[in-house]
């Protein structure tokens, strides 16, 4: 278990220190005698277009946070504190929307909001005589929107456990004092929940920061660029060499920026003690009576996922049916074939989907091998400076993907080339996937270790069971439930997997996300739409699966 601790552990800090190092070095791969500057960071921050590119992804992160919490927050208080029927359904609509692919939304809304084809901006000009369409999702605010859609269940998820802890006793003073529900929650209820609010504001901001999918559907067509796209423009090799050193100046500065969040919050969790309100016996959470207002709070959540879920999937399958795209219409509805999906490379998309197979299957099992031998160490180990292994599991939380990515093939391009040629190979795939997970992987095997007794293990040793039979015996059973519960999250995650894929995917290691990528760049909407779908129906199983494992764990007693 130390063993794997340490190599992963070497595996993820070699991943940053790569960006790091390469971020001060001038040169391709391959060069005997490098030069070290800072040319480098003066070449991309003397660029007046990477300021640019930085306010687009502050906008962007912002404008979706608002979005996510706009969605988010309302329906994590009306589930928490409210007497709001069929709750469970609401925790597994919101649950299963986290699946669907960033990038499917994105193509969804922009059938629907393109400026030039979008069904609403045609409808407005070609029916109602309009001169131009009045919408344009094409622009850092459509983006922000569709983003923040995507990530309301986030939102939603991280904020329900802070209204369903929390102590009704001030909220009850309150309403003696004569304060209605709306001046409770706006006066009572969000300032108590403030650290947790904050602590999913810095969660949805860092993956707005970092996230690829939705930006590069809608705005890398406008040359509307954001961090991650901009990134991924630098490694383009079609207009040159890349730029890997300004690709790991970019990276850094996004390291240090990350790092310098999580700082904020670390400062900001150590005052949490101002925000205790849950006490004793008696605690017992406040719920509020919708009585007529439930059918509102209903049509509120059903709002939500027409838009975030229903209307993007709607428009995929209509433009995927279609020879090219249109108003519903009789002539439209009479051209409806199959001829989008006849026409799709059906060899590099079944390429892809078995890669896409492979790394499903690998990427969770090595991955939570991984995470128990971390929690393991960390939680039951008397090893010396053993936090510092769980401060390093983190990392893959508070630092962006994407940037594990461009450490990952700068690291295969740069270091291993020669001795280990890596690059373009499904493994160097696996290797990243499975570090990007590591840190959502330890949270649920810390969090359940936790809560296994140690006279567990001690009976079992007293009975002559080494480490092994142990963990064989007692510990992997004990965590059965939440094994399973990770596995398939992070195999339906790996599934829908592009930024890390787009980064790193060359012709032998293709991904189905990047199949469906490469044909919506090269102008193949509808059988990039097609192809969504494909993955889509095949995602259905693994989700029904989930939903039957969530379901058989929340009602075993605790």
């Amino acid at each position: 278990m130390l063993a794997i601790v340490l190599v992963l552990s070497a595996l993820i800090l070699s991943l940053l220190g790569i960006v790091l190092w390469l971020s001060i070095r001038s040169g391709g791969p391959g060069e005997i005698n490098p030069v070290y500057t800072l040319a480098n960071y003066a070449s991309v921050f003397g660029d007046a277009f990477t300021y640019r590119v930085l306010w687009n992804t502050v906008l962007f992160s912002a404008v979706t946070l608002i979005v996510s919490f706009v969605f988010g927050l309302p329906i994590a208080w009306l589930v928490e504190r409210t007497d709001i029927p069929a709750k469970p359904a609401v925790y597994t609509i919101m649950t299963i929307g986290l699946l669907l692919p960033g990038f499917a939304s994105a193509m969804g809304w922009l059938f629907l909001m393109h400026p030039r084809i979008g069904l609403a901006n045609t409808f407005f000009t070609e029916v109602l005589g309009f001169a131009s369409g009045p919408f344009d999702i094409a622009s850092i605010a459509g983006m922000g929107w569709v983003q923040g859609l995507a990530l309301a269940p986030v939102s939603f998820i991280m904020t329900a456990a802070v209204f369903r802890a929390m102590d009704p006793a001030l909220e009850e003073s309150a309403a003696m004092c004569g304060g209605g529900t709306g001046a409770i929650a706006r006066r009572v209820t969000l300032p108590l929940a403030w650290p947790g609010i904050l602590a999913a504001g810095i969660y949805v901001f860092t993956i707005g920061f970092a996230a690829f999918d939705v930006p590069a559907i809608i705005g890398w067509s406008n040359r509307i660029y954001t961090f991650s796209t901009y990134l991924v423009v630098q490694l383009e090799s079609a207009n040159g060499l890349p730029r890997y050193g300004a690709v790991a100046a970019l990276s850094a500065f996004v390291i240090v920026f990350a790092g310098a969040l999580s700082w904020w919050y670390s400062r900001l969790q150590a005052q949490a003690h101002r925000y205790q309100v849950v006490s004793g016996k008696a605690y017992r959470p406040r719920i509020a009576k919708l009585g007529r207002l439930a059918w509102a709070a209903w049509g509120f959540l059903a709002f939500y996922v027409l838009i975030a879920k229903v209307l993007p999937i709607l428009l995929l399958i209509w433009a995927a049916i279609l020879p090219y795209f249109q108003l519903p219409s009789a002539a439209a509805f009479a051209s409806v074939s199959l001829s989008q999906f006849q026409s799709v490379p059906w060899p590099l998309a079944l390429e892809g989907l078995r890669n896409t197979a492979i790394l499903m299957i690998l990427t969770p099992t090595i991955c939570l091998v991984c995470c128990l031998a971390f929690s393991w160490i960390v939680l039951r180990s008397k090893i010396p400076g053993r936090l510092g292994f769980d401060f390093i599991a983190f990392l893959p939380h508070a630092v962006p993907n994407i940037v594990f990515g461009v450490g990952a093939l700068l690291f295969a391009l740069f270091v291993l080339q020669r001795a280990v040629p890596l690059f373009g190979t499904i493994w160097l795939l696996l290797i990243v996937f499975v570090a990007a997970r590591l840190s959502y992987g330890t949270r649920m095997t810390n969090s359940t270790l936790i809560q296994i007794h140690k006279e567990l293990e001690d009976s079992a040793r007293m009975s002559g069971a080494a480490t092994g039979g142990v963990l064989l015996r007692v510990i992997v059973p004990l965590l059965a439930p939440t094994l399973v519960y990770a596995w398939l999250w992070i195999a339906l995650l790996t599934f829908r997997e592009l930024t890390l894929a787009v980064i790193l995917t060359a012709r032998d290691n293709i991904t189905l996300p990047v199949v469906v990528w490469s044909m919506w760049l090269n102008g193949g909407l509808g059988r990039a739409s097609a192809i969504t779908l494909l993955l889509l129906a095949l995602m259905v199983p693994i989700v029904v699966l989930y939903w039957i494992v969530v379901r058989r764990s929340a009602s075993v007693p605790r």
